[in-house]
């Protein structure tokens, strides 16, 4: 196999979440072993945020709604385009009144100079623009179409008329294409040719595609002859233009989405005049067909860009067009992290939202939790712990292995705390076999060394040559187990119960940690577990952090027994049933197959279940029993089974179950191996 290796500047992207896989494992247990729903517990984690090892909060999904929605909020208070409109008619009254004003002024002049024909001349001529301009339509754009027409007798009013349009033009090309306001409001011809053919072209690639044909001309040809009108981002030179014809379309899209929006935000009245007065700009009548084309076309193209939104703005001061059309965009964005964020199954589809524009509008902060927190499914999967099947998210084997060794050593942990148990005690001496495998020596260990594999590390390090010198480091020592073996079965209530007592997921916890010990430390050893409520069922271990309490009535403690002493039948050794349970039995199966429920428990339930404690009985099964909640149920019926099968009855709280079932195994184990 040739291994490859590619290099590339830091930049970033490179970083990982910050948070351990163990560690995030540890995050999620809880969360899975109560719901049994290993995407719903990733969901709920996004939703909460999480801790990273150096300190670092991500936040969760809940608080960066909340920073979107607020500053979406901002965004709209910040004007209101329905204003422009009357303040372009403002302007277009100021320039009118400016007008008036000299057509007066000129008037006077002639009729003061003495010249009787040229005050007659003046006088006609100055009557003349007074009709024109009290003939002007009332509504802006017919205004603005007739001063358009109109030949100025003042300098000062034409040159304040034609800023007026240069900066009407520049809104309508900012509002449909940032950045290409220069080009379009120009009135050299060549330019506008230019503009109509790099629509023209566009239109005819995006047709192309559609059809399925080869592009013609290229998108690299098209970029290098018309790539100037298409700038990446006006605001930021540094930021590069579309590298690709998905790139310039969802680009052209978003902001011709946005404009769309922007329009709808407006009142109906105010929509009419303002596209009206947009189209009047748009001098070329190609040139604009060509603009109404391509809007068609990205509709199709890009049909999830955000047409037909409609944005409420909330500000006082009046806005132009493009601003309007910025702002539009900008909430666009918030609202498609927001949509993204709110659908959200899994940390991956958070790899959806456009970082780059929720640090800009946002936040760096909220953008970099983002990042950090799509990364967590991909680090899980990367570490062998999870995998995606049929579009769900399971762990795997190995990560059942992990999460099993993390309960147990929390619990093992819990008992370090607590002073109980021995579990860490070594029996030797004869009646052990020697098995084919070593461990490194931990200081409390017997000595029981591995020479061949103690000289051998002492070479290795050292090197050949006499003497052979060792070191602590170097020490293995032999693993011995008896011969015998210990099966063992966890019955496990999994009635309605356990959940509502909150004794569901430490029982799970203790299941869990025990086929961790029993799978590492002893592996000759039988686990089996057995889950049960109205019947029982055989719960496979890589099943156990998903399985869940069932939705039914009833405890039927004689069908997990008879259930256990089946799986136990074919084992050898020692064997035992350990019963977690926090209720009496409430169901049995009878002659028929019949399940039969009743509360409280009726004598022919006991009857049934004490039957199959005496099976267990006599093919030497001990059956020990932990009960929780034994103080409101004071359990008469676990007692009982304690004096007819010899077995125990231990009586814990929910915290403290996992700690007393390992230490009774290893207790139980102990004692049987000393005996072998």
């Amino acid at each position: 196999m040739t291994v490859r290796y590619s290099y590339s500047a830091w930049d970033g992207s490179q970083e990982g979440s910050g948070i351990d896989p163990d560690a995030l494992l540890g995050e999620l247990t809880d969360e899975l072993l109560s719901g049994g729903d290993l995407d719903a517990a990733l969901r709920r984690l996004l939703r909460s945020g999480v801790q990273t090892q150096d300190g670092e909060k991500l936040m969760g999904m809940r608080e960066m709604l909340e920073r979107l929605r607020r500053r979406r909020a901002e965004l709209l208070a910040k004007g209101d385009p329905d204003g422009r409109l009357a303040r372009i008619a403002e302007a277009l009254d100021d320039v009118v009144g400016q007008e008036r004003a000299a057509i007066d002024e000129l008037e006077d002049e002639a009729r003061s100079s003495g010249d009787e024909r040229r005050a007659s001349v003046t006088s006609e001529v100055a009557s003349e623009r007074r009709i024109e301009l009290d003939l002007l339509p009332g509504d802006v754009p017919g205004r603005v179409r007739g001063l358009q027409n109109y030949d100025f007798v003042s300098s000062e009013a034409r040159d304040r008329f034609n800023a007026l349009l240069e900066e009407l033009r520049q809104e309508v090309a900012d509002t449909y294409f940032r950045g290409m306001s220069d080009a379009m409001r120009s009135a050299d011809s060549e330019q506008l040719a230019r503009l109509r053919d790099a629509f023209d072209r566009l239109n005819r690639m995006i047709e192309q595609r559609t059809r399925g044909e080869e592009l013609d001309p290229s998108f690299e040809a098209f970029m290098e002859e018309f790539g100037d009108l298409f700038p990446g981002d006006p605001a930021d030179p540094s930021v590069p233009g579309p590298a690709t014809l998905d790139e310039l379309l969802e680009q052209l899209a978003r902001r011709m989405a946005a404009a769309d929006s922007m329009w709808r935000s407006l009142s109906r009245e105010q929509r009419d005049e303002l596209r009206s007065l947009a189209q009047s700009l748009l001098e070329d009548v190609d040139l604009r067909w060509q603009v109404e084309r391509l809007a068609h076309n990205l509709r199709q193209a890009v049909p999830d860009a955000g047409w037909g939104d409609r944005h409420r703005f909330s500000g006082e001061a009046p806005m132009g067009l493009g601003e309007a059309t910025d702002l539009a965009e900008q909430v666009a964005s918030i609202e498609r992290a927001e949509e993204v964020l709110r659908s959200a199954s899994s940390p991956a589809s958070l790899g959806e939202i456009d970082l780059e524009d929720v640090g800009k509008l946002v936040g760096e902060d909220v953008a970099r939790s983002m990042e950090r927190l799509a990364r967590l499914a991909r680090e899980l999967e990367e570490a062998g712990y999870i995998e995606h099947r049929g579009g769900h998210t399971e762990l795997t084997p190995k990560g059942v292995r992990r999460l099993g060794q993390r309960v147990l050593a929390d619990l093992f942990v819990q008992l370090r705390k607590d002073r109980v148990g021995d579990h860490q005690s070594t029996w030797s001496g004869s009646g052990h076999d020697r098995e084919e495998t070593s461990r490194p020596y931990e200081y409390g260990d017997p000595f029981t060394l591995d020479l061949t594999r103690t000289v051998h590390n002492a070479v290795r390090r050292s090197g050949t040559g006499l003497p052979v010198a060792l070191c602590a480091a170097d020490f293995e020592i032999v693993e011995t187990e008896a011969l015998s073996r210990s099966a063992t079965v966890v019955a496990v209530d999994l009635s309605m119960s356990m959940p509502m007592r909150d004794n569901f997921v430490p029982a799970k916890k203790m299941a869990m940690a025990l086929h961790a010990l029993i799978s590492t430390r002893f592996p000759r050893d039988y686990l089996g577990i057995v889950g049960f409520s109205a019947v029982a069922r055989e719960i496979p271990p890589e099943e156990l952090p998903t399985a869940m309490w069932d939705y039914v009535y009833g405890t039927n403690l004689q069908h997990a027994l008879l259930l256990s002493r089946t799986m136990l039948a074919h084992q050898h050794g020692t064997k035992q049933i350990i019963v977690v349970t926090d209720g009496e039995p409430t169901a049995h199966i009878d002659p028929s197959g019949e399940v039969r429920f009743n509360y409280p428990p009726v004598p022919e339930t006991l009857r049934r279940t004490m039957a199959e404690v005496v099976r267990c009985t006599r093919t030497g099964i001990t059956i020990n029993v932990f009960a929780l909640d034994i103080e409101r149920t004071q359990f008469p019926f676990v007692e009982q089974i304690a004096r007819v099968n010899g077995g125990r009855t231990f009586s814990t709280t929910p915290e403290s179950l996992g700690s007393y079932v390992l230490v009774d195994f290893l207790r139980h184990r102990r004692t049987f191996r000393h005996a072998g």
